[in-house]
């Protein structure tokens, strides 16, 4: 390289946290790297839910407009933010390891450490259709409630009560990655409450042709890491679902339905989950992941959903 690579990346505590571990990371490569701050819509418009505003990419467009522009050499987005379609002449260069994807509970009350713990009638936030569709499915008499603003934020509502809230549902990698792990008041089943595609993974984008960018970042890349987030996000696409579509994803292991989600052995398996916005009807279907063409079970889950009327729940 002839300077330091260009790291472009939201303002948010999150995503600074994540732009700097990606620094480090490569710094341990001997690459040396320097942060741009870049705001986005998402970032600005803050006073709706995102399924409210039109269009796609709120948190990821102007950073990869800056990329194709050459004003940053890498993008580094959360990947469940990213639109499964990139721009021409961009690409998704590597996925670094990826944390635990699970959904966790933030409560008010100390003593509450579970869904099914919350009393009638309790206020949980979330902006997020995915999650919202799914706890109307396991609890039609809890009350939602918009909830936008960054990780700290939506946890100091939470904790100061404000807007009656009482409850909120979050990625549990943010709040472990800024040090808020402490107000988790538990840790969801992803078969219980489905993370979003690519939650808990990192993705970082360059120019096709920039092939010092791309070899720069290749240490960084986890496979394990990658061929998971390929069978989510080929569900996505596969569903035509944008980022905040009702679509869930999560792998786990082939057993994972009879016996713990973390035994060792055995091969990955995709799950894949459509909910009705009104909690109505959930659809969930799996399938086994080949890791020569992860996206392949996208697809494959994808047409079993399809085939139990996913389309209709997604307005298709």
């Amino acid at each position: 390289m002839t300077g330091p690579l260009k790291l472009g990346t939201r303002g948010s505590r999150l995503a600074l946290w994540q732009a700097e571990w990606v620094k480090a990371a490569l710094a341990r490569a001997g690459v040396a790297a320097e942060l741009v701050i870049i705001k986005t819509r998402g970032d600005a418009e803050v006073d709706r839910p995102l399924h409210e505003l039109e269009g796609k990419g709120f948190f990821t467009k102007e950073i990869e407009e800056a990329l194709r522009d050459g004003r940053i050499d890498v993008a580094v987005h959360s990947l469940k933010d990213l639109p499964t379609t990139l721009p021409a002449g961009l690409m998704l260069a590597a996925v670094p390891k990826r944390a635990d994807p699970a959904e966790a509970l933030v409560t008010r009350d100390a003593g509450i450490t579970s869904i099914a713990g919350l009393a009638a009638g309790t206020k949980v936030g979330t902006s997020s259709l995915r999650r919202v569709a799914q706890i109307r499915y396991l609890r039609a008499d809890l009350e939602i409630v918009p909830l936008r603003g960054n990780v700290p934020t939506r946890v100091r509502k939470v904790k100061e009560g404000r807007d009656g809230l009482d409850a909120a549902l979050l990625a549990g990698a943010g709040l472990e990655r800024l040090e808020l792990a402490g107000h988790i008041a538990a840790r969801l089943d992803p078969l219980d409450v489905m993370p979003a595609p690519g939650q808990g993974a990192l993705g970082l984008e360059v120019r096709a042709d920039d092939r010092k960018a791309r070899g720069a970042l290749a240490p960084l890349e986890d496979a394990a890491s990658a061929c998971q987030v390929a069978a989510e996000r080929g569900l996505l696409a596969a569903l035509e679902g944008g980022c905040q579509a009702p679509v869930a994803a999560w792998v786990g292991m082939r057993d994972a339905l009879k016996d713990s989600l973390t035994v060792a052995g055995g091969g990955m398996r995709l799950f894949g989950r459509v909910t009705a916005q009104d909690g109505s009807v959930q659809l969930t279907a799996s399938a086994d992941i080949d890791e020569s063409n992860p996206a392949g079970a996208g697809v494959a889950v994808a047409g079993l959903l399809k085939a139990q009327g996913a389309s209709r729940l997604l307005g298709r």
